[in-house]
């Protein structure tokens, strides 16, 4: 027996369902600081920097993340064949 139930709901509503926290001010602080910076940003060099310094991980969630960008590049320019 398989049952789904769907919730309509808005994410502020899901939140304090599940009793979870609203992060938005947390949220548009780290999307500000990010926007700020990247204003004074002028070089490729600087932006990599930026992103690794803001990054959770660091230098291994940057190179994480590429590795994943390059596998989902390689599998999309692969032909389909069947």
């Amino acid at each position: 027996m398989k049952v789904t139930v769907d919730f309509d709901c808005t994410p502020e509503e899901a939140r304090s369902f599940l009793g979870l926290p609203d992060v938005t001010p947390i949220h548009d602080k780290y999307v500000q600081a990010m926007l700020d910076t990247m204003d004074g940003s002028n070089s490729v060099e600087q932006m990599e920097k930026l992103f690794k310094s803001f990054s959770p991980m660091g230098d291994a969630g940057v190179r994480l993340f590429k590795q994943v960008m390059d596998m989902g590049l390689m599998g999309s320019s692969k032909p389909s064949g069947g």
